[in-house]
């Protein structure tokens, strides 16, 4: 049985604010909110993938410390960095 989009939607907004890391917290979740519910399956398919990742790894993706490995390399991590630079402009 497969699950739904719906059901994979709220996993993964869920997530995205219980990373177990305050900074982490803040990038995902509202990205999260802003841009989940929009998420074409490839799109969500690519956010369950990072959400699997170990929160040190990404938080240094996203603060621009560390390169991003090209196999992790996607749309949706491209939106992250985006937001993230976004939400640093603000």
């Amino acid at each position: 049985m497969t699950e739904s989009t719906e059901v994979r939607r709220k996993r993964a907004l869920y997530r995205s604010w219980h990373r177990g890391t305050r900074e982490l917290d803040e990038i995902l979740g509202p990205f999260a909110e802003r841009h989940v519910n929009a998420m074409a399956e490839t799109q969500l398919d690519q956010f369950e993938i990072l959400l699997e990742l170990p929160e040190p790894e990404l938080f240094s993706w996203f603060v621009e410390r560390e390169p991003v490995p090209h196999e992790h390399r996607s749309d949706v991590l491209s939106m992250i960095l985006a937001f993230t630079a976004a939400k640093g402009r603000s």
